[in-house]
């Protein structure tokens, strides 16, 4: 049983609509209903809505879902067969020029391991960060666009209840792709280039397990990574009511950190910009693993995007939804 707004009046005696902000307190001193289902406010047991088994149905039948996991699906054979068509030595980097981009694009061919890893390399710095804000970022701001999120309300599922459970899966879509891209070009790797030993960029030789390990440590670090856009996308989705303004700013906020750390001319300074430590997993390939960027780079993401939930959850309980 869902029921509707309990009848509890605030203090003016007035009780306000479930789309105002402050409504849904009301609810925390509304009686609970029983097993039996007698007593309480019209059957309401907030525990009850939007759950999360429904909401995942509805975000795994949209169609910008089937559009990721076909984009995920296609792109490390496109990434193999380039490398298979392409000439040994015609050089294959990514646009901005880094060397250790050059080299995991050299080691790419060389076993199922490199070819992951490049593939992750690859995706890392722009469609992991895209998939990701527009899992995070879409998820509120589209229900206001729909005008679906007042009956929600009204429903009424409480302000924290729906960002919680729409957060909960928005992040678990979020992390299937940043694990499933990498697997899935795990196995194209193996199938298109074998399944050599992996390589370091910087010399020497992993054994299977060794490399299965490395890769695993790189995935779960870009994966904490991602936290950071998913917390933007999800602050602005809570602000806005169009879903490409939520998903396209935490890109372009990330895009001006990055290119603000590209200015050597800020020093240390450069070391609170959220993105400065977007690549630190690239330690995870070295000969010895240095964890010191890592932990850095989880420290400063964690401390960020607790930050940006925060304020979602803080302007969302005191904004009126009327849109």
């Amino acid at each position: 049983m869902t029921g509707t707004l309990p009848t509890t009046a605030g203090p003016d005696g007035q009780r306000p609509p479930p789309t105002q902000q402050g409504s849904h307190d009301l609810l925390a001193d509304a009686p609970r209903v029983d097993e039996a289902g007698v007593g309480g406010a019209r059957g309401f047991r907030p525990e009850r809505t939007l759950r999360l088994r429904v909401e995942f149905a509805r975000q795994l039948r949209r169609r910008r879902t089937y559009l990721v996991g076909l984009v995920l699906l296609l792109l490390p054979p496109i990434i193999a067969l380039a490398f298979q068509v392409s000439s040994p030595g015609s050089g294959s980097s990514r646009s901005d020029g880094s060397y250790s981009g050059q080299l995991l694009a050299e080691l790419a061919t060389q076993g199922a391991v490199n070819f992951a890893l490049f593939t992750e390399f690859a995706s890392a710095s722009f469609l992991l960060l895209v998939l990701v804000a527009l899992f995070c970022g879409d998820t509120v701001a589209s229900e206001a666009s729909w005008s679906s999120l007042r009956y929600l309300l009204v429903i009424p599922v409480p302000r924290g209840r729906l960002l919680r459970q729409k957060l909960i899966v928005a992040l678990t879509l979020s992390l299937g792709v940043n694990v499933l891209l990498p697997a899935w070009a795990l196995l194209v790797g193996g199938m298109f280039f074998g399944w050599a030993p992996g390589q370091s960029p910087l010399g020497g030789t992993f054994t299977t397990g060794e490399g299965l390990t490395r890769l695993l440590i790189v995935v779960g670090y870009a994966s904490v990574q991602s936290l950071l856009v998913a917390s933007l996308a999800f602050l602005i989705g809570v602000l806005t009511d169009a879903p490409l303004g939520a998903v396209g700013g935490a890109i372009l906020v990330v895009i001006l950190s990055g290119i603000l750390d590209s200015i050597t001319a800020l020093g240390d300074y450069r070391q609170f910009l959220p993105t400065h430590f977007q690549y630190a997993w690239l330690d995870a390939v070295a000969p010895t693993v240095q964890w010191d960027g890592m932990m850095r780079g989880t420290g400063s993401v964690l401390v960020y995007s607790a930050v940006f939930f925060a304020l979602a959850w803080w302007r969302f309980h005191r904004k009126d939804i009327v849109s």
